[in-house]
C-alpha cells in the first residue's frame, strides 16, 4: 500500500513539508541576512579604520610640522644656538621634544652639525636622507624626509631657524612609523596594523612570519578591501598610502616613495559570534519543525479519525449485519472537526432511518405473514379436527370398549392441546410484541433457560455452559430472552436426538452455551450442537413463518426467536454444516 494512500498520510506530510519549507527558507534568508551585513560591517569597519589612521598620522605629522616652525622661532632656542654649545641645547631639545611628544627631535648648526637630538629616535650620522633633509633646511627651506631606520621609517620635517637675515641653526621633528606606532594605532583602531615602505615591512601588530605576505598586499590598488588568510586565520584588508601633505618642500626620497599601511581585521574572529546564530538559528528551526510535525499530525488526526470511527461502525456493520449500530459523538472537544461531526449525525440519522425502516418492515412482513395464515392455519387445524372428529365417531358405537375410550380420549386430548398450541403460536407470531425492559444478567439467563431445556426433556444429551466471568448487564427483557434460548436449545436437542438416532456418533459435549464480550463492545450468546445439521438448501429459510422440518413442529419457533431478537436491539443468525452441527449466534447491544 502507498505511503500517500492515507488520508490521515496526505494531510500529515503536506502540511509538515509545507512547515519544513517555510521554516528552513525563513532560517536560510535570516542567516544571509546576518551573513550578509557582518561581512558588510566588517569591510566598512576595517575602511573606516584605515581613515581613521590616516587622519590620525595626517593631524599628528601636520602638527610636528608647526610645532617645529614655532620652535625653530624661539628667543631661547636661538640664543642656545648662538653659543654653538651641545651642551646648552640639549636640556631645551629634551624640554620641547617632551612637550610636543614627537618621536624624533634634532637640533643642528648652521653648518649642518649636530649640537642636540632627544626622543626615542636617533639620527644616522650617514644618512643619506637626513643629511639632505638639513642641508635643505641649512639653504633656508623647509624639507620633508623620510628616515629609514631598521625597524621603521620616520617622516621628519626640518626647518631653519633664523636671527634677522643670520641663520643659526634647524629643527627638525619627527614621527616615527615603528612597531610602537603600530601597537598606539592597533589600540586606536581595533585593528591589526602594519606600516611598508618601499615593498618592505616595517614594523607589524602581525607575527613576523606573515612579512613576506603582507609585503605582497602592500602592492595591491589604494583603498581597495579585500581579504588574505594568514596562518588558521582569515583576515579582511586595507592598503593606506602615507604621504607627506605639508606644502612644504620634499626631498626626492620622498617625492619616489610612499610609506603605506595596511589595516588588517580578523574575519574568523569577527564573525565566530554568527556560529552561535547559526547554532541558535538551527536550534529555533529543529524545535518548529518539531512542532510543526507535531501540530501537523494532530491536525490530520483531528480530520481522519471521525472519519476512522466512521469507517468502523460501517465495518461492524458489515461483519454483524446490524444496520442500526450509531456513531458515538465526542463531547464537543475543541478538536473535533465540524464536518466530520454532520457526517457523523447524518449517518446515525440514517442508521436511525433504516432501523425504523426495519422494524416497519418486520411489522410488514408478519401482516402479509397472516396473509397466509389462512391457508395454513387451516392445513394445521384439519388433522387435529379430523383426528378428534375420529374419535367422537368410535365413541358413537356402542357399546364402547374401556381401552378404546382411553385410547379416543388421549387422542383428543393431545390434539386439543396442539390445537392450543397452535393458536398461541400464531397470536405470538402476528401481534406486536410488548417488552419488559430492565438490566438482565445474561448468564443467569442462559442457566435457567438450559435447566428448563433439562426439566422438560429428559433423558436427553448435557448441554455445557461456558458462560464469561464479569459479563455486564443489558437493557432486555428476561423472559423473552430466555424464551429465544429455550427454543434454539430445544432444537439443538432434536438435532442431536436425531442425529443418535441415525446411530452416528456425536461429540462428548454436544451441545454448547457460550456467551462473550465482543470487542465492539455488545454481548454474544452463542448454541453450538453436533446434531444432523441443516441442509444448504434449508439454510436461508429457517427463519421463514411455518417452515419446519420435524413432523410436530409449527415451524413458528425461530421466527418469533427473530422478532424478539430484533426487538431488542440485537442480530440472530445461524451457520451449519450438514451431518457436522449447527451455530446459533445471538448479538445484544449492551
Amino acid at each position: 500500500m502507498s505511503l500517500l494512500s492515507s488520508l490521515t498520510n496526505r494531510i500529515f506530510f503536506a502540511s509538515a513539508l509545507l512547515a519544513v519549507l517555510t521554516i528552513g527558507v525563513a532560517v536560510y534568508r535570516v542567516n544571509v541576512a546576518v551573513t550578509n551585513q557582518a561581512e558588510s560591517e566588517l569591510r566598512r569597519g576595517v575602511d573606516e579604520a584605515g581613515t581613521l589612521l590616516e587622519e590620525q598620522r595626517t593631524y599628528l605629522f601636520d602638527h610636528f610640522t608647526r610645532e617645529a616652525t614655532l620652535i625653530a622661532d624661539l628667543s631661547n632656542l636661538k640664543a642656545a644656538l648662538y653659543t654653538k654649545d651641545a651642551p646648552t641645547v640639549q636640556p631645551l631639545a629634551e624640554e620641547y621634544q617632551r612637550r610636543i611628544g614627537s618621536d624624533l627631535f634634532v637640533v643642528t648648526d648652521p653648518a649642518g652639525h649636530l649640537l642636540a637630538e632627544a626622543g626615542r629616535r636617533r639620527m644616522a650620522r650617514d644618512d643619506p636622507d637626513a643629511a639632505d633633509a638639513i642641508g635643505r633646511a641649512t639653504q633656508g627651506r623647509e624639507a620633508l624626509s623620510l628616515w629609514s631606520r631598521g625597524g621603521g621609517v620616520v617622516q621628519v620635517a626640518s626647518v631653519p631657524s633664523f636671527l634677522g637675515p643670520e641663520l643659526m641653526g634647524t629643527v627638525s621633528v619627527g614621527s616615527s612609523l615603528d612597531q610602537e606606532a603600530a601597537r598606539r594605532f592597533r589600540a586606536l583602531t581595533q585593528s591589526e596594523v602594519a606600516f611598508a615602505f618601499e615593498h618592505q615591512i616595517q614594523a607589524s601588530t602581525l607575527p613576523d612570519r606573515f612579512n613576506d605576505t603582507l609585503a605582497r598586499l602592500s602592492l595591491t590598488g589604494p583603498g581597495v578591501v579585500g581579504t588574505v588568510t594568514l596562518g588558521d586565520s582569515e583576515y579582511v584588508f586595507v592598503n593606506r598610502p602615507l604621504p607627506l601633505t605639508s606644502a612644504a618642500i620634499r626631498t626626492p626620497a620622498v617625492a619616489a616613495a610612499v610609506p603605506t599601511a595596511l589595516i588588517l581585521r580578523s574575519r574568523t574572529d569577527r564573525l565566530r559570534f554568527l556560529r552561535a546564530v547559526h547554532r541558535e538559528l538551527a536550534g529555533t528551526a529543529f524545535l518548529a519543525v518539531l512542532a510543526a510535525v507535531l501540530l501537523s499530525y494532530a491536525v490530520a488526526r483531528t480530520v481522519t479519525r471521525p472519519l476512522g470511527a466512521i469507517t468502523a461502525t460501517m465495518r461492524e456493520m458489515a461483519a454483524t449485519g446490524d444496520l442500526t449500530t450509531k456513531i458515538a459523538l465526542s463531547s464537543g472537544a475543541g478538536w473535533d472537526d465540524e464536518d466530520a461531526r454532520l457526517v457523523a449525525t447524518t449517518f446515525n440519522t440514517m442508521t436511525g432511518s433504516i432501523a425504523r425502516f426495519q422494524r416497519e418492515a418486520a411489522q410488514r412482513e408478519r401482516l402479509s405473514s397472516l396473509g397466509r395464515l389462512s391457508t395454513v392455519v387451516a392445513h394445521e387445524i384439519r388433522n387435529p379436527l379430523m383426528i378428534i372428529k375420529a374419535a367422537l365417531r368410535g365413541l358413537k358405537r356402542e357399546p364402547v370398549a374401556a381401552d378404546h375410550l382411553r385410547a379416543a380420549v388421549a387422542n383428543i386430548d393431545e390434539e386439543v392441546a396442539r390445537l392450543n398450541r397452535i393458536v398461541s403460536e400464531v397470536l405470538d407470531f402476528a401481534r406486536p410484541i410488548a417488552f419488559d425492559l430492565a438490566p438482565v444478567d445474561v448468564n443467569a439467563v442462559c442457566r435457567d433457560a438450559a435447566r428448563a431445556v433439562d426439566a422438560a426433556d429428559q433423558p436427553a444429551p448435557p448441554i455445557a455452559l461456558s458462560l464469561a466471568p464479569d459479563l455486564p448487564a443489558v437493557v432486555a427483557d428476561a423472559e423473552r430472552l430466555r424464551l429465544v434460548l429455550v427454543n434454539v436449545l430445544t432444537n439443538a436437542r432434536h438435532a442431536v436426538a436425531a442425529r443418535a438416532a441415525a446411530a452416528e456418533p456425536a461429540a462428548a459435549a454436544p451441545i454448547r452455551l457460550v456467551t462473550s464480550a465482543t470487542a465492539a463492545g455488545r454481548i454474544a450468546i452463542e448454541v453450538s450442537d453436533a446434531g444432523i445439521g441443516i441442509d444448504a438448501d434449508d439454510l436461508g429459510r429457517v427463519f421463514d413463518p411455518f417452515f419446519t422440518t420435524r413432523r410436530a413442529g409449527t415451524g413458528l419457533g425461530l421466527a418469533i426467536s427473530r422478532n424478539i431478537v430484533e426487538g431488542l436491539g440485537g442480530t440472530i443468525g445461524v451457520a451449519s454444516r450438514p451431518g457436522a452441527g449447527t451455530d446459533v449466534r445471538i448479538e445484544l447491544p449492551r
